[in-house]
């Protein structure tokens, strides 16, 4: 229970802040949200949920580096929609 509203907390207050940089830079804003989620759910994190963050995290910071900002944008909001939902027990988790 804890690990889940912790991070739906994070990820909404991530996901309310990222229209502000909207306009300018989704991707970054993205790859930004993805780091504070990496950082402040490390330790909730299984080892197999750690290393597709950071595989997801290299894989949109090189698209933006590549400027493909699509697919930035594509890779980095599956992943928060994919934390936002994750984690609720329905995966077969002993979260209650």
């Amino acid at each position: 229970m804890k690990r889940t509203a912790l991070t739906g907390l994070f990820l909404t207050a991530a996901l309310l802040g990222s229209p502000v940089f909207a306009a300018d830079d989704l991707c970054g804003a993205n790859i930004a949200a993805l780091k504070n989620a990496q950082a402040s759910t490390a330790t909730n994190l299984g080892g197999d949920s750690k290393a597709e963050l950071d595989k997801t995290i290299e894989n949109a910071t090189m698209a933006q580096k590549a400027g493909d900002e699509k697919k930035c944008i594509s890779i980095t909001t599956k992943a928060i929609t994919e934390l936002k939902t994750g984690g609720d027990g329905s995966d077969g988790g002993a979260a209650k």
